[in-house]
């Protein structure tokens, strides 16, 4: 296994944790991860890459050992345009001069995609494993839309917590039934921390500010998503798994074909598939990935 190095770096007033492995004057590939995980989530594409790389993966504000803002801490909302600008404080301190690639998985492929859209300059190429971008809306949708919002304010989601790691393990494979256990393991430590119960008793919690799970009041408008992809300049590589549960969540009803029209939007844009796989496909199959990454960034 490759070890990590952690730093923390302050960016946008959020004190971020930030894992890193490789060589510090090798190519660098910037890694971001998806909704409720953290960076060690690509542990296992890191150990299968073949070349001489440097990975930078940052846990997201309010994910892992990263900060969780104060607005947010105890209820609120989590705002995509916030994930952006901390990335783009990230490349300024890492890497502030000429392009990068970068890597998204879910949640981190829309990130990286959006922001090779409003910062084209700045990247040479996108790898977006399993990002779809989320359902089209109608203005119809609003006022449900923020009446929910508001009714979770009164009431904020919260996470449950887990006996022992092995529990943390098991809720893993309970969520992705292909991951094998010794990866369980190794992501329910990094996934989770120590925590006593208010009777002196042990537990796990998840390291991940609850206020994620909450409904945005804000409706995701597909027009201005594809304008902005529009403006990509660098090479896009789409991933997709052949089992995506996820595509199929977010396409609805919407037949596959003509909900994957919206990437007609990119200028430059691919697709690979891996078999064998389902959203977390950077788990099922870290080797395929792998390869695929180096051959399309290597270039």
């Amino acid at each position: 296994m490759n070890l990590s190095r952690s730093e923390f770096v302050t960016v946008n007033g959020i004190r971020l944790h930030v894992r890193r492995w490789g060589a510090e004057d090798a190519p660098v590939l910037f890694m971001l991860h998806g909704w409720m995980d953290v960076a060690a989530s690509f542990q296992f594409v890191v150990d299968a890459l073949g070349g001489d790389w440097q990975v930078i993966a940052p846990d997201m504000r309010g994910f892992g050992l990263s900060d969780w803002p104060a607005a947010q801490r105890g209820g609120g909302s989590y705002w995509f345009h916030d994930y952006v600008a901390d990335l783009d404080a990230l490349l300024d301190h890492y890497a502030p001069d000429g392009q990068v690639n970068l890597v998204g998985h879910s949640l981190g492929a829309n990130v990286v995609c959006f922001y090779a859209g409003v910062r084209p300059e700045r990247v040479r190429r996108v790898v977006d494993l399993e990002g779809f971008g989320m359902s089209a809306t109608v203005p119809a949708q609003a006022p449900k839309r923020v009446r929910d919002w508001l009714d979770e304010m009164r009431s904020p989601p919260q996470l449950r917590p887990y006996a022992t790691l092995a529990d943390v393990a098991a809720r893993l494979v309970k969520t992705n039934p292909r991951l094998q256990a010794a990866r369980a393991r190794f992501l329910a430590q990094h996934w989770s921390k120590p925590v006593a119960g208010a009777n002196g008793e042990g537990g796990y919690m998840l390291l991940g500010d609850p206020a994620h799970k909450m409904v945005n009041p804000v409706l995701y408008r597909l027009e201005e998503i594809m304008a902005v992809w529009a403006c990509v300049s660098a090479k896009v590589l789409h991933v997709e798994a052949t089992n995506s549960e996820t595509l199929a969540w977010i396409a609805g009803k919407v037949p596959i074909d003509e909900f994957k029209q919206r990437f007609a939007a990119f200028p430059d844009w691919r697709e690979r598939f891996i078999e064998e796989a389902g959203h977390m496909v950077h788990h099922d199959q870290p080797e395929a990935v792998a390869r695929l990454i180096e051959a399309f960034c290597a270039a």
